[in-house]
C-alpha cells in the first residue's frame, strides 16, 4: 500500500458475525498502508473475536464501552478523530440500528457522530440480505450517503450460496484507503500479465466429459489482485461460475486445445511479446478422448464394461517455457500434489526444472480444492517460502509481491 503524507485515522467498528475474523486482515492492511486504526467492537463481536487480537494488530485498545470511569464521551472523541468510519463486518442488526439512528452501543453512537465518510461491509445470510426490511434499511442509508463495499455472491458460513458474503479484506481496505486519500500501491503498472484459471472439459460424447475439481478461485484471485495493482490482465478461464474481476479482460474456453489457442494468442503467437508474465493456475486436463462420440454413448450398447481410448493433451506451460527466449515472459506455474507437506519443495523443484519456469507454487489437493483459502509453498531455484493457510486473495498478493520483485530485479 502507498504511504500517506499525513497519517489518516480510521475508526474500524466490528460487529457480531462469523466474518469478524476478516476485520483483523483489514486492520493489518490499513496499518501497513500507514493508517492509524482505532478499533471498536459491539458486545456480540467479542463472541467471535478477542479484543486483544485487534489491539495487537492496531496498536490501539479495542473499545466497546459507552461509559468509562475516566468520564468523557468516547463516541464523540472517536468520531471526531476519524477520517473514515468503517463497519467491518456490518450485520443486519447493525445496519437496522444505523438506519433507525439508534445510539444504544458504542458502534452505533460513534456512527451517529461520524463527520467523515461512513463505509459498511455487509455480512449475513443471503435470505437476510434479500429481506425487504434489510433492503429498505440499506436504501435509506445509501440515500444518506453511506457507502457499501459488497456483499459478494458466494458461500456463507452455513454452507448456503447467494449474495451476503462479506467482501474480501483487500477490497474493503482499498475502499477505505480511497476515502482516506490513498490507494493500493500500483507496483505492477505497465505490466502485461496473462493468467489461466479453472479446469478444462474434455468431451467424451454430447452428454459426458472428463474434467477435474478446480474451481478457478486461485486464478481469479491472482487476476483481480494484479489488476488492482495496475497490471493489464488477460484471464483465460475454463468453465467456472465466477464473475470477471474489475479491469480484467476475460477469454472463456472449454478444452485444453481451446485453452492452447487462446493462450498463445494472448502471449503473442510469434515471439511471446504480448505479455511480461504468465501465471498458469489452470488445471489443464492431461488427457482427452481420442475420438469423442457424436452421439450419446448408450449403456446397453456398451455393456457392463467398456474402454475409452485417451490421448495426451499438450503441456501448455512446458511449451511456453521451451519457446521463450531470455526471461520474458516470466513464468509462474502451479503444482497440485498429494504428497506430504514436507515433500512439497522437492515436488516444486522437479516441476520448476521440467517445465522450464521461474516460479512454482506448490500446494496439496487437500488444502486447495473447494476452498476459499489455501496453504502453499512458493518455490524458485534458490528459495522456498511457505505461506500458511490464508484466503486465496492474500496468497495471490504474496505471489505478486514475488513477481514484482523479480520483474524489478531483471529490469
Amino acid at each position: 500500500m502507498a504511504p500517506f503524507t499525513e497519517r489518516p485515522t480510521v475508526v474500524l467498528a466490528v460487529s457480531g458475525s462469523i466474518a469478524a475474523y476478516k476485520a483483523v486482515m483489514v486492520a493489518r492492511l490499513l496499518v501497513k498502508a500507514g493508517v492509524r486504526v482505532r478499533p471498536i467492537m459491539t458486545e456480540a463481536a467479542k463472541r467471535f473475536l478477542g479484543p486483544l487480537t485487534l489491539a495487537g494488530i492496531c496498536g490501539e485498545p479495542a473499545a466497546s464501552e459507552m461509559f468509562v470511569a475516566a468520564g468523557g464521551e468516547p463516541h464523540v472523541e472517536l468520531a471526531e478523530s476519524a477520517d473514515v468510519f468503517a463497519v467491518v463486518p456490518a450485520t443486519a442488526d447493525v445496519i437496522a440500528g444505523l438506519a433507525q439512528g439508534r445510539a444504544d452501543d458504542l458502534v452505533r453512537a460513534t456512527a451517529l457522530c461520524a463527520r467523515g465518510p461512513v463505509l459498511l461491509a455487509p455480512a449475513m445470510h443471503p435470505r437476510m440480505w434479500s429481506h425487504p426490511a434489510t433492503r429498505a434499511n440499506v436504501a435509506l442509508l445509501e440515500a444518506r450517503g453511506v457507502e457499501l463495499v459488497g456483499p459478494d455472491d458466494g458461500e456463507v458460513a452455513s454452507g448456503d450460496f447467494g449474495i451476503g458474503r462479506m467482501a474480501e479484506p483487500e477490497a474493503i481496505a482499498e475502499a477505505i484507503l480511497a476515502r482516506c486519500g490513498g490507494e493500493a500501491e500500483r507496483d505492477l503498472e505497465g505490466v502485461r500479465m496473462v493468467v489461466t484459471a479453472g479446469p478444462t472439459v474434455e468431451d467424451l460424447d454430447p452428454a459426458r466429459y472428463l474434467s477435474n475439481r478446480s474451481s478457478g478461485k486461485m486464478g481469479f484471485a491472482v487476476a483481480a489482485r494484479a489488476a488492482a495493482r495496475g497490471a493489464e490482465v488477460v484471464l483465460v478461464a475454463g468453465p467456472v461460475a465466477l464473475d470477471t474481476p474489475p479491469g480484467v479482460t476475460r477469454i472463456d474456453v472449454r478444452s485444453a486445445l481451446d485453452m492452447k489457442v487462446a493462450l498463445w494468442e494472448a502471449l503473442g503467437p510469434e515471439d511471446l511479446d504480448r505479455a511480461d508474465v504468465l501465471v498458469m493456475t489452470a488445471a489443464v486436463a492431461d488427457y482427452r478422448a481420442a475420438a469423442p462420440s457424436e452421439a450419446k454413448l448408450k449403456r446397453q450398447e456398451l455393456g457392463s464394461k467398456t474402454q475409452i481410448s485417451l490421448v495426451a493433451n499438450p503441456d501448455l506451460l512446458a511449451e511456453v517455457g521451451a519457446a521463450r527466449e531470455g526471461d520474458r515472459p516470466l513464468l509462474v506455474g502451479f503444482a497440485l500434489e498429494t504428497v506430504e507437506p514436507d515433500a512439497l519443495v522437492a515436488a516444486g523443484r522437479v516441476k520448476l526444472e521440467k517445465k522450464g519456469v521461474d516460479v512454482v507454487v506448490a500446494n496439496r489437493a487437500a488444502d486447495a480444492f473447494d476452498k476459499d483459502d489455501n496453504r502453499v509453498t512458493i518455490v524458485t531455484e534458490d528459495t522456498a517460502e511457505v505461506l500458511d493457510r490464508a484466503p486465496k486473495t492474500v496468497i495471490a498478493d504474496r505471489l505478486l509481491d514475488r513477481v514484482a520483485a523479480m520483474l524489478g530485479a531483471s529490469s
